[in-house]
């Protein structure tokens, strides 16, 4: 039972910022922003598209170069003017006074979580989502004012709420992913799923210490072995095949099963040892009522951070999920992102087409369509154009036959 258990890991606590930066937004979804070149549109959030409200006025001030627009509210947006001019919808001073929409952004600039990503390994971007849109999620996966609603894990998220598909092109977030990947073109190696973590009970199974997709060290792989690699043990840190992207639903806290990491050993070129109790060892049913817990003390850390948090973090990075020792549901949205030469783990071409084909996906701006798709869709570019690719179901029977047929 795990009231016997240490739970004795070291908790990191990332607490919830007190203000936000703003992202201005034209209608079309791209980010209004300041540079050398002067002030335009964007299809990313780096630190020339963060802005600050002025306070006591009705002004923004661009936070990097101390630049400030004046702000004619109009409706739920606003018309900005720089000298008096009117910024049309590119951010050109046209005159013509094109409709940018304030919303929620960062709480530091995205340079800062850059370098903490590229030091340690991982980052926590807290309370990066709205309040609208996590209570979207929780509603699609039955957690906060949901909690006492059944969560059918057999339905896809995507087809939920657009809230899934908009939480997944969340801009900050992807660019932090590229830069710490070196590639722009990167993609979802699964379709953004929700991982519901119930009360436990003291017996149920539970998932063991394991790096993630592709490498998943300490997963059986195609050898059936206890270290079971799909990607070999290397020493290059520098070569990151793997990201895994983890957004809070719900408040993640030590006793509602936050997950436990031993941060730092995505550079170790290695997976965890069995003797922490690995997923391959930890698959078997009925393993944890006999054995009880994965290793959970000291030397693991538990990341505890507020809703609408993402963290992100190295595939390599060494982590279990928790225990849920709480009578609430505990709620997490997952996405393993891979670089377009790394295979899928699962093919995203089927989810992609149903929201595309429902009503949720005209409740996403341009762009974040165009994010969404670049994330979500395989492609190939050759002489005759791009592709896309998909799974083909005739093959796939035929690989799903006995060997010998």
């Amino acid at each position: 039972m795990w009231e016997n258990e240490l739970f004795d890991e070291r908790v990191v606590r990332i607490e919830k910022p007190t203000s936000h930066f703003t992202l201005l937004r034209a209608l079309n979804g791209y980010f209004l922003g300041a540079s050398e070149d002067g002030i335009g549109t964007f299809d990313h959030v780096d630190d020339k598209a963060i802005w600050d409200k002025v306070d006591g006025a009705n002004a923004y001030r661009h936070v990097v170069s101390s630049l400030v627009l004046d702000a004619e509210m109009s409706g739920e947006g606003c018309i900005l003017r720089q000298d008096s001019i009117a910024l049309a919808g590119d951010g050109s001073l046209s005159g013509e006074g094109a409709i940018f929409v304030p919303k929620h952004g960062p709480a530091e600039l995205p340079s800062v979580y850059l370098t903490r990503f590229q030091e340690n390994g991982w980052v926590a971007v807290p309370s990066i989502l709205d309040a609208e849109t996590i209570e979207e999620l929780e509603r699609a996966s039955c957690t906060g004012r949901w909690d006492s609603e059944t969560y059918d894990r057999s339905k896809l998220a995507l087809t939920e709420s657009a809230a899934v598909a908009r939480a997944a092109a969340e801009p900050v977030t992807l660019w932090l992913i590229r830069q710490y990947m070196g590639t722009h073109e990167i993609r979802l190696g699964h379709s953004p799923s929700f991982a519901v973590l119930e009360k436990d009970d003291g017996q149920r199974d539970v998932q063991g210490w394991h790096s993630d997709y592709p490498y998943l060290w300490g997963i059986a792989g195609r050898n059936g072995s206890t270290n079971g690699n799909w990607i070999r043990t290397h020493q290059v840190a520098e070569l990151v095949m793997g990201v895994q992207r983890n957004l809070c639903v719900s408040e993640f806290r030590k006793e509602n099963g936050a997950t436990a990491f031993k941060l730092g050993t995505h550079t170790r070129g290695e997976g965890p040892p069995d003797e922490w109790g690995t997923g391959v060892i930890y698959r078997e049913k009925g393993y944890r009522a006999k054995h009880g817990l994965p290793y959970n003390g000291p030397e693991a850390d538990v990341l505890e951070a507020p809703a609408g948090t993402y963290i992100i973090y190295d595939s390599r990075l060494w982590h279990r999920a928790g225990v849920n020792r709480t009578d609430k549901k505990r709620a997490a949205m997952l996405q393993a992102v891979i670089p377009m030469y790394i295979m899928p783990f699962m093919d995203t071409s089927e989810p992609y087409k149903k929201f595309i084909n429902s009503p949720l996906v005209n409740e996403l701006t341009e762009l974040e369509q165009q994010e969404f798709q670049s994330i979500m869709l395989n492609k190939i570019v050759g002489p005759r154009g791009h592709f896309a690719i998909t799974v083909d179901d005739e093959l796939t029977e035929l690989v799903q036959q006995p060997a010998g047929y």
